[in-house]
This record gives C-alpha cells, structure tokens and sequence, in this order.
C-alpha cells in the first residue's frame, strides 16, 4: 500500500469515526418522551456502525450501515421487524436498545426519610432533584449530596420541571397540605413512578380530594403508597431502602436498556480516541444487564463500569488492539465467567456476556 493509498484510507476511517461520534451526541438532545432506539451492526464489514430512530423515523445513520438503500427501508423496514437485544434481519445482524436517558429522582421534602433517600439515590446512580420550600433544611439536602435543590415554593418547583419515562417521583413532605399540592402537579406529569408516604388515613383523603377534583381513579390507583417494599422498616435509612428498593424493582421491570449516562456521554465528546465498551447479551447470573457501558481510553482509564473484576480487565486489555494502525472499528468479545479459569480467580457471578467493542 503506497502512502499515497494510506493516507486516503485513514481520512476514510476518521470520517467514519466522527459519523458515528455525531450520532452518540445526537443522543443527548433527544426527546425522552418518544421511543428511541439505537442499532448497531454486528456483520463483518460493517461491525459497530449505527442507525438512530425516533419513533419510526431515522435520525441519522452511519455511511456502511447496511438496508439502507432507499427511503422505505430506513422508515420502515427496522421499524416493522426490530426487537430490542440481538436480532437478524436478512444477512444481517443487529444489536437494538431502546435508549433510557439518565434516571431523574425528584424528592419533595428534606426530612430525616428524604436526606436518607438523598443518599441512597445518588449511590445507586440517579440524578437527584430535591424540592424544599425551607432553606435551613434545604441547605441539608445539598450537604446530603442531592445534584439540584430548589429551595421555594412546591407548586412553582414542580411546575418548572417537565417529567418523563425516566423521571421518579417522591412526596416526603412535612404535611398533607403540601403532600396534595405535590402530588396535583405530579399527576399531569409523564413520569415513571410516584410514590407518597403517609398513612392510610391520610393518603385516602388526599386521594378523595383529587378524584373530587377530576382526576381519574386509574390515576391515582397508579401511586405508590403506602411507598416502599414491605420490609418492616423503622429508622429513616431502613425507610429510604425500602422507597429506593421499590423504584429500582419499577425501573427493572422497564424495557429500555441501559442508554448512555451523562459521564459516557461527556468522555465521547472529550476523548480524541476511546473505545465504547457494551454488554449485548448476557446469560446467568452476570452482574450487570444488557445496554451497560464503559469507555475506555487509549491510556486505559474508564468511565462507567461493566462489572468490574477480571473480567473488566479481560475487556479493557482487548480494548487495546482497536488503538493500533491498522485496527478494525469493532471487536465481539465473548466473556465466561462459569469456566474452571474464572471459579479460580474468584469471579463467582457466573454467567456469560457478549461484549461489543466499538472505536470512536
């Protein structure tokens, strides 16, 4: 190969690569109350390049994407035979996840239970919110860790947030005064779960007010309380498990995979090179599900995390081989975790993933 021919075929591959840069990016600004979906190619010859749709509607496609000759098969022929997970489609091969954008947790009040709840969002990854009409306790929402605190009024609080498929809902305040005036604001918003603690007493009358008011019983039906699993909870912590541990059960039982964080987003934008790093499939007992992501760059540091332990390693030491001359855009690397190997290097999950390699 002349350098000549060398240096045509590595314009071609940055090209590529900033392609399918422009498409993860267009991720950030999309609408989270449509369905979006996400396909990535796994044929040779194509492996790792994309196509994003919006409801039905292609937004942006990778130049080797393959089916894309002609309008009709962008608008319609993925749309009418996708499912999310691992499909085939002709020769082809597809990887499809219905993109989650980043879990919001919404908390009205700053008691004992919601500084609880503060901390124990934050922990399992969500983006905390926390609305509080009163500063001092305000103030301790933002020592407790909480990304936002709106410290004023809980009706103009909740009518400056929209709400979405991806947003949590928790009414902890100090009153059923302003319990009601949460959960009227809460009721016309999309959202994917609320959830009020109080008693039954008071949580029926509350409800009885708003069905006076016209909301249907269907919708008020759908709020969770008394909130949080039964698990005979006493203290402010074991209360904030029970309330997280209910929405983590609503946000599992969801179908969106993963989706691309905040972080995974900004190390996209930010790294000049970086491998992307996600789960496709997986099988028994492995730590983390389909859709999870992690970044990693050409000095092998990571963003995000895809269970840890050897098996991390295993991936971020093959990510390596993309960084060379000459490298293919995407690798499928196959992890076990239930071999005699993985037993003896304490990797106890079991289990099996699929792991896709994609160069941005």
């Amino acid at each position: 190969m002349t350098k000549r021919t060398q240096r045509m075929a590595g314009k071609k591959v940055r090209q590529m690569e900033k392609a399918r840069k422009e498409i993860i990016r267009e991720i950030a600004g999309l609408n989270s109350s449509e369905e979006n979906v996400l396909f990535h190619s796994l044929a040779e010859g194509s492996l790792g390049e994309l196509a994003l749709f919006s409801s039905g509607k292609c937004l942006s496609h990778s130049p080797k994407f393959p089916f894309f000759a002609s309008e009709k098969d962008r608008e319609e022929c993925f749309w009418a035979n996708r499912k999310e997970g691992i499909f085939s489609l002709g020769e082809g091969k597809f990887f499809a996840e219905t993109l989650a954008s980043e879990k919001k947790l919404i908390i009205c009040g700053a008691g004992h239970v919601a500084i609880a709840t503060i901390r124990l969002g934050k922990m399992l990854g969500f983006s905390v919110t926390c609305i509080e009409d009163r500063p001092l306790f305000a103030k301790e929402a933002e020592k407790a860790g909480a990304g936002r605190v709106i410290c004023e009024d809980f009706a103009k609080a909740l009518d400056s947030l929209e709400g979405d498929r991806d947003s949590y809902f928790v009414i902890l305040t100090r009153g059923h005064v302003h319990d009601q005036i949460c959960l009227r604001r809460i009721l016309e918003k999309p959202k994917a779960y609320m959830g009020m603690m109080g008693s039954r007493r008071r949580v029926a009358m509350i409800k009885k007010n708003l069905l006076e008011e016209g909301f249907s019983q269907e919708l008020l039906n759908s709020l969770h309380s008394p909130i949080g699993l039964k698990i005979g909870a006493e203290s402010p912590e074991e209360i904030a498990l029970s309330i997280m541990a209910e929405i983590v059960g609503v946000k599992s039982a969801g179908k969106n995979t993963i989706g691309y964080s905040e972080e995974i987003l900004d190390a996209v934008e930010k790294e000049e090179k970086l491998v992307l790093a996600t789960i496709i499939e997986r099988k028994g007992s492995a730590p983390r599900s389909v859709g999870t992501k992690m970044s990693i760059n050409p000095l092998g540091e990571i963003t995000g995390t895809i269970g840890g332990g050897c098996a991390e390693a295993e991936v971020i030491q093959k990510s390596r081989e993309l960084f060379l001359e000459n490298a293919p855009e995407g690798l499928l690397y196959h992890v076990d975790l239930t071999d005699d190997a993985a037993a003896e290097e304490g990797m106890v999950c079991g289990g099996i993933l699929e792991i896709l390699l994609e160069r941005y």
